[in-house]
C-alpha cells in the first residue's frame, strides 16, 4: 500500500436524528446512542471499527452540541481537539467539508475514511479490508472513492451507484468508474438494477484525500468552499469557535451527494460485501435481532419487561418495565416508552417520520 496511508484518518459523522425510530430515538438521544441491537450502542460499535483502521489520535468525531455529552462518554481515549461540535445542523456537505479542512490544516497529505455513526456491519474484518483498499486508491489523489454495497434485494428505500467499467485493482478489489447516481427507484426499476450487477447501494461510505475533496468543493460548490476555507484557516486560532459559528450561520444546507458526488467526474467505487445495514426503521431492527419460532422479537430495555402473546406472529416489541400482552396480531411493531407508545404495521413504519413532524407542528417538542 501507499506510504500515504501513514496519513490515514477516520471521521465519524454523528449528527443525525433518526426520527424514523421514534419514540425511542429522540432529538436529545438519537438512535446512534441507543442500545438497539445488542449490548453496545451503534456509536460505540462504529468507534471500535474506526480503532481497527487507525490509532485514536487519527479518529475525529463531527457532532453537534445536543450529542456532545453522549460522544464524550464513549471517547475518553480520543484527544479532545479531535471532537468538533457543529454550532447548527447544515447537512452532510458542510460537515464533511469542514472536517476535511480542519484535518488538512494539520496534515496536507491526509486521507479520510468517512463513517456514519449509525450503521451496522456484520463482518468487521472484510469491512476493514475494503476500507483500506479504498484508502489506498484515494491516497493517489485521483479519485474520490465510495464503497458501494452489493445489493441483496430490490431495495426501494436507498439510492444506487451505477458502476461503469473497471479502472484498476487494489488488494484484490475491482476499482470501478462511477457512471452516475440514481435516486430511490420504484420496485420494477430496482429489480432491473439488481439484474445488471452494475449497481450498488449508496451507503455514503466516502474515502478521499483532503487535497482532492477541497479542490472539488472549490470547483463544484464554490459558495460552500468559501466558508470551508475560512473555517480551515481559523482552525488553529483562538477565535476558531466564533468563526465556526459565523460561517455556519451564513452557509447553505446541502447534502454531499448533490453538492459534490453527483457533479464530480472523479469518482470510483469499490464493492462492499461485509453485511452492511442502515438501521433506519423499526422493521430493520426486527430483521437484525433474535426471533422466536413465530418470528417475534422482544427487546427488553429494563429489567421487568415482559411480553405475553397469543396467536402473535412476525412482530416486534421494545419495552421498558411494562408487561405487554398481544392477542391475534401479525406484522406489528410496538415501541413502549415512558411518555409515548408507537403501534404500527411493519409495512407502515417509514411513516413514523410524519408523526415526528406532526408533533413538532403542534408544539409537542418534548416528545420529539
Amino acid at each position: 500500500m501507499s506510504q500515504k496511508l501513514d496519513h490515514l484518518y477516520v471521521v465519524i459523522l454523528c449528527g443525525g436524528g433518526g426520527t424514523r425510530l421514534w419514540p425511542l430515538s429522540r432529538t436529545s438521544t438519537p438512535k446512534q446512542f441507543i442500545d438497539l441491537v445488542g449490548s453496545e450502542t451503534l456509536f460505540v460499535k462504529t468507534l471500535k471499527r474506526a480503532q481497527k483502521l487507525v490509532p485514536n489520535d487519527h479518529i475525529f468525531i463531527m457532532t453537534n452540541k445536543n450529542y456532545l455529552e453522549d460522544v464524550l462518554k464513549s471517547t475518553s481515549k480520543l484527544p479532545k481537539e479531535n471532537i468538533i461540535t457543529e454550532p447548527e445542523k447544515k447537512n452532510t456537505a458542510l460537515a464533511m467539508g469542514v472536517i476535511a479542512g480542519i484535518i488538512h490544516a494539520r496534515d496536507e497529505e491526509a486521507v479520510i475514511i468517512n463513517l456514519a455513526s449509525d450503521h451496522l456491519i456484520a463482518n468487521d474484518k472484510v469491512f476493514v479490508d475494503s476500507m483500506l483498499a479504498a484508502a489506498a486508491v484515494a491516497a493517489e489523489d485521483k479519485y474520490i472513492v465510495t464503497v458501494g454495497i452489493t445489493p441483496t434485494f430490490a431495495h426501494t428505500g436507498l439510492g444506487y451507484i451505477h458502476a461503469d467499467g473497471t479502472i484498476s485493482k487494489e488488494s484484490g478489489h475491482d476499482v470501478m468508474r462511477v457512471e452516475g447516481f440514481r435516486e430511490k427507484p420504484d420496485f420494477e426499476t430496482a429489480t432491473k438494477f439488481l439484474s445488471t450487477g452494475a449497481y450498488f447501494w449508496n451507503a455514503n461510505l466516502y474515502t478521499w484525500s483532503t487535497k482532492l475533496i477541497l479542490s472539488e468543493f472549490a470547483r463544484l460548490a464554490p459558495e460552500l468552499s468559501a466558508h470551508i476555507v475560512t473555517i480551515m484557516r481559523a482552525s488553529r486560532d483562538k477565535d476558531f469557535e466564533s468563526v465556526l459559528v459565523r460561517e455556519y450561520k451564513l452557509a447553505k444546507e446541502e447534502q454531499i451527494d448533490t453538492a459534490i458526488s453527483e457533479k464530480s467526474d472523479k469518482l470510483a467505487v469499490i464493492a462492499g460485501d461485509f453485511g452492511w445495514t442502515d438501521i433506519g426503521s423499526w422493521n430493520v431492527v426486527h430483521d437484525e435481532v433474535a426471533k422466536d419460532e413465530d418470528g417475534n422479537a422482544l427487546i427488553s430495555r429494563e429489567e421487568g419487561a415482559d411480553w405475553f402473546r397469543i396467536d402473535t406472529k412476525n412482530s416486534l416489541v421494545s419495552s421498558g418495565k411494562k408487561q405487554i400482552v398481544t392477542i391475534g396480531i401479525e406484522n406489528i411493531v410496538i415501541i413502549d416508552t415512558a411518555d409515548a407508545i408507537l403501534i404500527a404495521h411493519k409495512d407502515r413504519v417509514q411513516e413514523v417520520k410524519k408523526v415526528v413532524e406532526h408533533l413538532k407542528n403542534t408544539g409537542k417538542n418534548s416528545l420529539t
